[in-house]
């Protein structure tokens, strides 16, 4: 069976939406679920939606931000850092009354995730990196996202590029085109001169005192596998699970990574 067929459209139905403003920049928050509160942070693209949530929310409550620059938030031409990120995010989870919570990052949202860990660790209870971005490790680089070409794009968000093309709208129109350019615009403000990550982050990581699992796509072509080892020996308290047959969306691709984050959280 063609796992495409599997795939649903991406739908916010059933979140609940709020907007905040954050040093005067609106900031749209999805939520869904109860209980104790998990905060994901999403990669450089919203496009792949967030079905995962849905099963985190059966005993969890998912809190979902766009981005600055993102999704339906409003753009903020100032943050041009990861690290302009992390003081957004930490006057949001100020808004938000969140003292002590978990924190869920994928891809360009893990390399927010971390540095936020790096410097706020006291506010973390687990961290969860999906195919994180963020830590250069050079003898196994990752390609420059900005040098690919869009036809080859699936097959590096997913072992099976039919998975990702799923993903997209049957026929894109131009709203789906301007959001796809504005967040590509908003990620090369961050990223278009360190498309490696944070040269100078690996030397802080033994600050990330809290539990921390590293999700990895077998697979993945955006933060090659062999580089996760270096990962999990800067991570004082951290481990690697490696899903089989999956890509850099591994959310999207394989309820496996959704299983196993759900179980690290129910520790």
């Amino acid at each position: 069976m063609n796992i495409a067929q599997n795939i649903k459209t991406p739908s916010m139905e059933g979140f609940e939406r709020s907007e905040y403003s954050v040093a005067g920049t609106k900031t749209v928050v999805y939520s869904i679920g109860s209980g104790d509160p998990v905060v994901f942070l999403h990669g450089g693209a919203t496009f792949p939606g967030f079905e995962f949530a849905r099963s985190w929310a059966r005993e969890r409550k998912v809190i979902i931000p766009h981005h600055p620059g993102f999704g339906e938030s409003g753009d903020d031409d100032k943050i041009n850092s990861v690290h302009d990120y992390v003081l957004h995010y930490l006057e949001l989870f100020d808004l938000l009354e969140l003292d002590r919570f978990d924190l869920a990052g994928h891809s360009f949202g893990a390399w927010i995730a971390l540095e936020f860990a790096v410097e706020h660790a006291h506010r973390l209870k687990k961290l969860i990196l999906a195919g994180p971005t963020g830590l250069v490790v050079k003898e196994h680089p990752a390609p420059d996202f900005f040098k690919i070409r869009a036809a080859d794009l699936p097959g590096y968000l997913t072992a099976d590029p039919a998975v990702a093309r799923s993903l997209y709208p049957a026929e894109p129109d131009v709203d789906f085109l301007v959001l796809a350019y504005r967040e590509t615009t908003s990620l090369s403000r961050v990223c278009w001169d360190k498309p490696q990550g944070n040269r100078k982050i690996g030397r802080w990581l033994h600050r990330v005192s809290v539990p921390t699992l590293l999700v990895w796509g077998e697979h993945d072509r955006f933060c090659p596998i062999a580089a996760a080892a270096a990962w999990e020996g800067l991570l004082p308290n951290a481990r690697l699970e490696v899903i089989p047959g999956a890509g850099h969306l591994v959310f999207e691709e394989a309820p496996a990574a959704v299983d196993t984050a759900q179980r690290f959280l129910a520790e």
